[in-house]
């Protein structure tokens, strides 16, 4: 298989780059290939054993702090030591984010717990770490998609999923959300001229604890493809490569979106993506762009 690997990643030395949720999974092997590269990485979790734990695999330059997407507080603690610490952070990527099965559960603030987690925690802390980023060089924010936020619709009305809920649903709702913030976020660093771009990547079906149970009550066939997704998936190492070469690859311009290129998008080499048409919609993307100022309490652009 040909395409884009790690090995065209940059020097990334003099670089300090955040990737929430780092700790496991995509995340971790997003931060263990930009320290490698050279970059100063925080690993910006809600468990500090795991990610000690995690810093010690991954050696060079990193640090770990504690970020809970689920509180604002959290977030806003986060935010505030680290920007005091780092006047100029050159990456964000927004990469944790959760997968639930069962009944509604809501994050501290009250939210549904995936929009909460998966979305507005993430535009609360662009928004409280967007002058660092601007402060920074080439800087970027990358947000993770998912191939689910294709077959998603928010509803505006009903936005924290209160009615008839159903947990993967919720989750594909949550990670169109995030998708929309992505686009949205583009458009507006691109009106006010900000040197930060927006950069969006989705991991198709990658060998996690996560993607499976996205699929698991998508109906039959969203259940066979949860069966078979543990042998089918591609390995969490190929997962990442979307994320890091939006990450990465020099001059990339905001409102890029990379995924793989193969088996409809679940797996393969890395390539340009399509967004859903929801994703792409301006109207949708400034409507929850005031609820999301709204609800979070953080206004920017």
């Amino acid at each position: 298989m040909t395409g884009w690997t790690t090995d065209r990643i940059p020097d990334q030395h003099g670089r300090t780059a955040v990737v929430t949720g780092a700790n496991s999974g995509l995340g971790l092997v997003t931060a263990t290939e930009l320290a490698r590269r050279g970059a100063h990485v925080v690993l910006a979790v809600r468990d500090t054993a795991a990610g000690r734990r995690a810093a010690r695999r991954i050696g060079g330059d990193v640090e770990v702090r504690e970020l809970d997407l689920a509180s604002l507080d959290s977030v806003r603690a986060f935010a505030a030591e680290l920007a005091a610490d780092r006047p100029a952070i050159d990456l964000l990527v927004n990469n944790a984010g959760v997968v639930l099965l069962g009944p509604r559960r809501t994050s501290a603030d009250g939210f549904e717990l995936h929009l909460g987690t998966n979305m507005l925690g993430p535009f609360a802390l662009t928004g409280l770490l967007l002058g660092a980023l601007a402060a920074g060089r080439d800087p970027r924010v990358v947000n993770l998609s998912s191939i689910t936020h294709k077959y998603a619709r928010l509803d505006f009305d009903d936005l924290m999923s209160e009615r008839g809920y159903r947990a993967s649903p919720a989750y594909g709702r949550s990670k169109l959300a995030a998708t929309v913030f992505g686009v949205e976020l583009d458009r507006r660093l691109r009106a006010a001229g900000s040197p930060v771009a927006s950069v969006l990547a989705h991991p198709g079906l990658t060998r996690t604890n996560l993607t499976p149970r996205a699929w698991e009550h998508r109906g039959r066939l969203g259940r066979v493809i949860a069966r078979v997704g543990l042998v089918a998936a591609q390995p969490v190492e190929r997962g990442a490569l979307p994320q890091l070469r939006a990450a990465t690859e020099p001059g990339v311009r905001g409102g890029r979106f990379f995924g793989p290129a193969g088996l409809f998008e679940t797996r393969g080499r890395v390539a340009e993506a399509r967004l859903g048409r929801e994703a792409a919609d301006p109207a949708v993307g400034e409507r929850l762009w005031a609820m999301a100022e709204e609800l979070t309490g953080v206004g920017y652009l």
